[in-house]
């Protein structure tokens, strides 16, 4: 008899792996038992907080509200997301806020000082993150000084070139139509809204067969088509109730002012979370992450250039955090010396770590940023309609994260004693 193994799940039948849907059921609980929950903790989180903020406030679920739960967290769910990269490494980026609203004030000076085309202030920005990752990159892989260190002297270096760059409290106003229709005004018109989202049901269908196909060639264990099946619905349902709430009418007079479909912010982070989870989970790059994190010299002499790795995601980590800085400058109109500040970092850190991904390196998905900044929108957007205090606010969100990382610490201890590790 075959048994199949891997570092992911506990030894099982090959022939019964995968061959049912209950199979692959119990194989998916033996996998959650032993440590392996993904991002279970933050689904049942998203699902426990909603129906709660729900009850007690009937108006959470309102079209309007839902539409501002997408803009709210979308600056935090663009840096995070670049922090997965950093963070997968095992290192940490502390200057990622800052670095938002340094490269949003870069954009703001050019657009409405400078009167550049939006194109070029945009370009500027992102060209900016680059060279704050490459620069943290460079003294963290090639000098030697611990992340933790760099990123703490950049959060209060990017904090004194934020003031230098806005005049140290000049709020610059961002007014350009195509800027502001990032993440202020811009909507996708309800019938692209659809169109858009029976391409994205399709190709994920796509490639869930098209992998199965593949592994089946090889002479591996392939999901059921039941599973994918289930899958491919829960995506099409789940989607499909977001563009139809989102494409309701939600202006108070739609005769003067229609405001219907899906925020254009969404289609920008959907477009880009799926270009980083191909790389992370289709190249050869996106496994060398993977290797690293897990075990740096071990892929030191599998021949994988180490520093190459280090210096590269911190690029892209800061490149993402410029992208948060030109969602943020659209959603505020305006540059101010708070862009990137309060906040914005710690829960950048907290969507990821709560989506599931590790502190501990190796660990993590583009996934897991997504519902990690969901899971902060709705607790900051739930209990800014409840009323509740400022100081309550934080100390409800530093225990969520405190028990992500709680949770995140216990299930790798338990991987490691069941051997999924």
């Amino acid at each position: 008899m075959t048994v199949v193994t891997s570092a992911a799940q506990p030894p099982v039948e090959a022939g019964e792996e995968r061959a049912s849907l209950p199979a692959y059921a119990r194989n998916y609980v033996a996998r959650v038992r032993g440590g392996d929950i993904g991002a279970l903790p933050a689904v049942l989180g998203l699902i426990v907080l909603c129906v709660g903020f729900g009850i007690a406030k009937p108006v959470f679920f309102s079209a309007i509200n839902f539409a501002n739960l997408f803009t709210q967290g979308a600056q935090v769910t663009a840096i995070a997301m670049g922090l997965i990269f950093v963070l997968l490494l095992g290192e940490i980026d502390l200057s990622a806020g800052f670095a938002s609203g340094v490269c949003a004030a870069v954009l703001a000076v050019l657009v409405t000082n400078q009167h550049q085309p939006w194109y070029v202030a945009v370009l500027a920005a992102l060209v900016t993150g680059a060279v704050i990752g490459t620069l943290i990159g460079l003294l963290v892989a090639k000098v030697g000084i611990p992340s933790f260190v760099v990123t703490l002297a950049g959060f209060l270096a990017f904090q004194g070139l934020l003031l230098v760059l806005v005049k140290n409290g000049t709020n610059i106003a961002v007014t350009d139509p195509v800027i502001k229709a990032i993440d202020f005004d811009g909507l996708v018109p309800p019938v692209v809204g659809w169109v858009l989202l029976v391409v994205a049901v399709v190709g994920f269908a796509g490639v869930q067969l098209m992998r199965r196909r593949k592994r089946a060639a090889r002479g591996l264990a392939a999901e059921p088509l039941s599973v994918i099946a289930l899958r491919v619905g829960a995506l099409a349902v789940i989607a499909g109730a977001a563009v139809y709430v989102l494409n309701l009418e939600r202006s108070r007079n739609a005769i003067v002012n229609s405001v219907r479909g899906v925020p254009l912010v969404v289609l920008i982070l959907g477009v880009i979370a799926v270009a980083l989870t191909f790389v992370l989970s289709r190249t050869a790059y996106g496994r060398h992450i993977y290797a690293v994190g897990g075990n740096r010299e071990a892929a030191r002499r599998a021949g994988i250039n180490v520093d190459r790795i280090r210096i590269s995601v911190f690029v892209i980590g800061s490149t993402m955090a410029a992208i948060g800085g030109v969602i943020a400058a659209s959603r505020a109109n305006s540059v101010d010396p708070n862009t990137g500040g309060s906040t914005v970092l710690l829960y950048a850190v907290g969507a990821a770590v709560i989506g599931g991904t590790s502190l501990f390196g190796g660990k993590g998905r583009v996934l897991d940023a997504v519902l990690g900044g969901a899971l902060m929108a709705v607790i900051e957007n739930g209990m800014g309609l409840m009323g509740v205090s400022s100081g309550i606010k934080y100390l409800f969100t530093g225990g969520v994260l405190l028990i992500a990382a709680g949770v995140d610490a216990l299930s790798r201890r338990r991987a490691a004693a069941t051997g999924l590790r």
